[in-house]
């Protein structure tokens, strides 16, 4: 497949292991040639914890109810814990040669968050990159990803709406990120954007993110399911993402 297009993938909503065993398949086949450079939106149930890989699952394990007591999973990515609830996740999986990589795979998280500011202004969200960086690092800063900032978060007003982070091998880099639309749980300081918007904001802001990266970096798109081989190399890493083994690693 060239190295200017992207497979589009739309999963429904998956469990914190089944999700992150995809992104994790999606990675090493990509990287291996075995699989074209995909994007791919998902969303997750049972409302999940994701740690970054850096930190500490005793972390997780001092979280007061109601957070505390929801499932836990570990990215293969740093950065602080994410609570996925209402939310869109979106993945980004290619080749150290695609289109999308020139300049450097920090590029990636530039043209990605881009796409999103654009989707929520067809939602009528005015949305900015954050422009500033904290001093937080990989296993520093507050526990949650979502009261940490880097210069190229996307914010609605002082709330931080969506952040990536990435995954880099010596064939493929794996990026990504939450767009938050909804906070119930009240542990990550987020704007309520699903409340005042449409039901099918979901299909919006996808559909808004792969045509903008299409027309601004001449993308071309193919929607195709998963292959019976990527089915079965994710089911296998599934028993990975759901062992204490990788979870408690920390």
């Amino acid at each position: 497949m060239s190295q200017s297009t992207l497979r589009i993938i739309h999963d429904g909503p998956l469990t914190g292991p089944e999700n992150m065993a995809r992104d994790e398949a999606l990675l090493n086949r990509v990287g291996r040639g075995e699989s074209p450079p995909t994007l791919r939106f998902y969303q997750w149930d049972p409302p999940t914890i994701s740690l970054g890989y850096f930190q500490k699952y005793a972390d997780y394990e001092a979280l007061p109810s109601p957070a505390g007591d929801l499932a836990v999973v570990r990215r293969q990515t740093g950065g602080g814990a994410i609570l996925h609830d209402q939310e869109l996740t979106y993945s980004i999986t290619v080749p150290l040669d695609h289109k999308l990589l020139e300049g450097g795979p920090n590029k990636l998280y530039e043209r990605a968050h881009d796409a999103i500011i654009s989707a929520f202004a067809t939602l009528k969200v005015t949305a900015n990159r954050c422009g500033k960086s904290d001093d937080s690092g990989a296993a520093k800063g507050p526990f949650f990803c979502f009261e940490r900032r880097h210069c190229l978060d996307v914010l609605v007003g002082p709330d931080k709406l969506a952040g990536s982070a990435q995954r880099r091998t010596q064939q493929a880099v794996l990026q990504h990120g939450s767009i938050i639309l909804a906070n119930r749980y009240n542990q990550q300081r987020t704007a309520d954007i699903m409340a005042v918007e449409p039901t099918n904001v979901l299909t919006d802001i996808a559909q808004e993110v792969t045509r903008h990266i299409a027309k601004n970096q001449s993308i071309e798109f193919t929607a195709t399911d998963w292959s019976k081989e990527e089915m079965e190399e994710a089911t296998e890493l599934n028993n990975k993402h759901n062992g204490d083994e990788w979870i408690k690693r920390l």
